[in-house]
């Protein structure tokens, strides 16, 4: 991939917004900001909060698929807070309920030393800030806890709750500064104090010259992953083609401008990742 120019480079981020999961982490890094935002969304008040990591990554076994929370946050008494920025709307509705599933159980793995009671597990809260309806019920906030099927008013007191917040829904029964945070995430300029700090907060990301050369250093790795990603998903077809006898190797290699050796050892390669 051809180097980009200083040109390209500034108006890329420029066009940054808190939208983006690079400077939504640093703006959430801020601990008044970040407890303004909880107690906002959760109507709770909070005496303080701490950041444990930077970011936290999780993987309970060697084999298994590895989480890295965006922003992973403990208050005084011990709540865990998970918050994600997500603009990917992914086509499985599944995705999302799944991954918060997921996420909580590496989460309580992860707090629970070997034995423990299970009294010993946290309370948590998972927060996905969407940037659009991952229900289609035109709600800006959707709250799920577990309860029961036959008298809803009955929690089962797992102490768990997840929480989708929609930047496109309306913006009815939801806290007036959250609202306006939602409407800022939308692109809208921001309005009242609460967004107004959140959109300084952003500004001043964007002036810190260290922190767009982390930036541009991440952008450019994202994009060569997504390369080698791509080039992998290549070979993989053709591998499967040479398999079913549908291509030769040799015009397989003449496909990808390599030699049938090359080629040969890429597919090893590919069998052993």
């Amino acid at each position: 991939m051809a180097e980009m120019t200083r040109r390209e480079a500034d108006k890329i981020w420029e066009n940054l917004t808190i939208a983006d999961n690079f400077i939504f982490q640093k703006v959430m890094r801020k601990k008044r900001l970040c407890k303004r935002f909880i107690e906002k969304v959760l109507h709770i008040k909070i005496r303080k909060i701490m950041f444990p990591e930077t970011e936290k990554d999780i993987r309970v076994r060697r084999d298994s698929k590895s989480v890295r929370l965006d922003v992973y946050v403990e208050d005084d008494k011990g709540v865990l807070y998970d918050i994600e920025m997500q603009t990917t709307n992914y086509a499985d509705p599944a995705e999302l309920p799944k991954r918060t599933r997921y996420y909580q159980a590496m989460m309580d793995m992860d707090v629970l030393n070997r034995g423990e009671f299970y009294t010993k597990l946290r309370k948590t809260y998972i927060i996905f800030i969407c940037t659009f309806d991952p229900f289609d019920r035109n709600l800006s906030q959707y709250t799920f806890r577990e309860t029961c099927t036959e008298d809803a008013t009955l929690e089962m007191g797992d102490e768990t709750t997840k929480i989708f917040l929609n930047s496109k829904g309306r913006r009815e029964g939801i806290d007036r500064d959250l609202a306006a945070l939602l409407d800022y995430i939308e692109g809208k300029a921001p309005k009242g104090k609460f967004t107004e700090t959140f959109a300084s907060a952003v500004e001043t990301a964007k002036e810190n010259k260290e922190m767009k050369v982390e930036y541009m250093t991440y952008y450019m790795e994202l994009r060569r992953s997504e390369e080698r990603g791509r080039e992998e998903g290549r070979l993989e077809a053709l591998k499967s083609l040479v398999a079913a006898n549908l291509l030769s190797l040799k015009d397989a290699a003449a496909a990808v401008g390599m030699s049938e050796d090359h080629l040969k050892e890429r597919f090893q390669k590919l069998a052993t990742n």
